[in-house]
Order: C-alpha cells, then structure tokens, then sequence
C-alpha cells in the first residue's frame, strides 16, 4: 500500500515531460518575439531548430557590431587623447597638442586639440594648407573646458599633383608643437 500513495503523490513522467514541453515552447515564443522579422525568413512555419539557428546568427552579428563600435570609440579616444585604462571614467591626458592628418585620396582631414594656453592662429594652419596646395572646404574649432578642438577639411587644388602629406604633416607639428 505503501507503493500505491507514494505513486499518487509524485507526478507520473508523462506530466513532467508534458510541463517541460510547455515550458520550451513558451521560451520558444519569447525568443522568437525579440529576433527581427528579417532573421526568421519562413515565418511561422519555422521548426524550433530554425528559431535557434537565426537567433545564433542574430546574436553573433550584434556582437560584431558591438565589437566595431568598441574599436571605434577607442580610436577616436585615441584622436582625442582619452585615457579610459580605468573603467568607465575619462581623463584627458596631458600630451596635447594633439595632431591628426588624414588622407583621403583628394581629400585631407586635419584633427587638432590644443590647450587654451598654445600661442598659434588658427588662420595659420589654413594658410599652411593653401601654401602646400590643399583648398580648405570646411575649418571649425570650438572650446570645451581648457581644450581647443579645431577640424579642418580641405581637398587638393589639383588632383593630379595632390598634396605631400609627410611634408605638410611635419610643417603642422613645426607650427603646433
């Protein structure tokens, strides 16, 4: 007797394996209801092992995209001399000025960040781009705190002389640094 009311107490296999089903069918749902419409091509015909597969691929390209968007936060900390070493709090480091050319092709990228305590013009660094053949589409600066952020876009007056970029580079570190 003792055999028959400790069966009835206890859920038979078939109830825990029919709960079990409930249950990974609704987190089924759940997971299908946060994937994009795009992943799930075949919609509700999907089988669970489908769902699975786009939801996979799904987060592997999310994790792409946040490793890109990490790697450029840090180059453009690395721009702007940002130290984030020690977690989420930023110091801008003392090495300024800080100096970037970019080339691209026919046009040029200049990124400064000085002091405010630097002793230079910034029509100075737009006459030394002309000087060395670049046209300046576009110049801006603006002040934040005791930082100085000019940018400055410009493109070659000539494409098919350009602009010696190493030349004009180490005129620029001449007249900032």
């Amino acid at each position: 007797m003792k055999n028959c009311s400790a069966s009835s107490s206890r859920p038979d296999r078939k109830t825990i394996e029919r709960n079990r089903r409930m249950q990974m069918k609704g987190l089924c749902f759940k997971l299908a209801s946060i994937i994009p419409r795009h992943y799930n091509s075949t919609k509700d015909s999907s089988t669970q092992q489908d769902l699975l597969d786009h939801a996979a691929s799904y987060i592997k390209e999310l994790k792409g995209k946040v490793e890109e968007i990490k790697e450029r936060k840090h180059q453009a900390m690395n721009i702007l001399g940002i130290n984030n070493d020690i977690g989420d709090t930023m110091t801008i480091g003392s090495n300024l000025p800080v100096l970037e050319l970019r080339d691209m092709g026919h046009t040029l990228e200049v990124t400064l960040i000085t002091g405010l305590n630097k002793n230079f013009m910034f029509y100075e660094v737009i006459s030394l781009l002309s000087e060395e053949g670049a046209e300046v589409i576009n110049a801006s600066f603006s002040v934040v705190g005791d930082k100085v952020f000019h940018s400055i876009h410009s493109q070659a007056t000539s494409s098919r002389v350009g602009v010696d970029t190493s030349r004009l580079c180490q005129r620029l570190k001449e007249l900032v640094l």
